[in-house]
């Protein structure tokens, strides 16, 4: 079966993620609603939305959602379960999908190491520029001013006869 999902939600009460499709008859909107089942305040978010993407019942539905978003409305329902405000969640997540430039990396376990790297990845797929963007530019060359007396390192000083 084919469809194209249009629209992607979550329902609080009772819990559910709501999907508003295009079935394989063009111009007529469908809706499919997922219950969540065995889901509390302590889920892991990013195994719920792997469990229901894998669903066989949904699977065929979901293919055109993206893992980070079925994550993101995962993240919202366990906000409102633990009884935040739907802003509080907002601004969570926020945190939570931005990197701070001075952490260092190295004292982050594996986990949140991984996580870390797909949301660096993700940012640099959104930022790439392609073959096939309006603004492409093949081979830029940019010269850099010389203003300052250009320092000499340390490492490039020795002569190599020594090799």
């Amino acid at each position: 079966m084919m469809c194209t999902a249009k629209k992607c939600g979550i329902r609080f009460q009772p819990p559910a993620i709501i999907l508003i499709y295009e079935g394989e008859v063009k111009g007529k909107s469908r809706q499919r609603i997922m219950p969540v089942r065995n889901f509390s305040k302590f889920s892991d978010c990013s195994r719920a939305a792997e469990q229901l993407k894998n669903n066989p019942r949904h699977k065929s539905y979901l293919e055109q959602v993206s893992l980070r978003q079925l994550e993101k409305l995962f993240s919202f329902l366990r906000g409102y379960l633990q009884g935040q405000s739907l802003a509080e969640t907002m601004e969570q997540i926020q945190r939570e999908r931005t990197i701070d430039p001075e952490e260092d990396l190295n004292k982050l376990d594996d986990k949140e190491l991984a996580k870390r790297k797909s949301i660096m990845d993700e940012l640099f797929e959104k930022n790439q520029k392609k073959k096939d963007d309006p603004n492409f530019v093949y081979d830029i060359e940019v010269e850099f001013p010389q203003d300052e007396q250009l320092q000499s390192c340390g490492w490039d000083t020795e002569s190599a006869d020594e090799f």
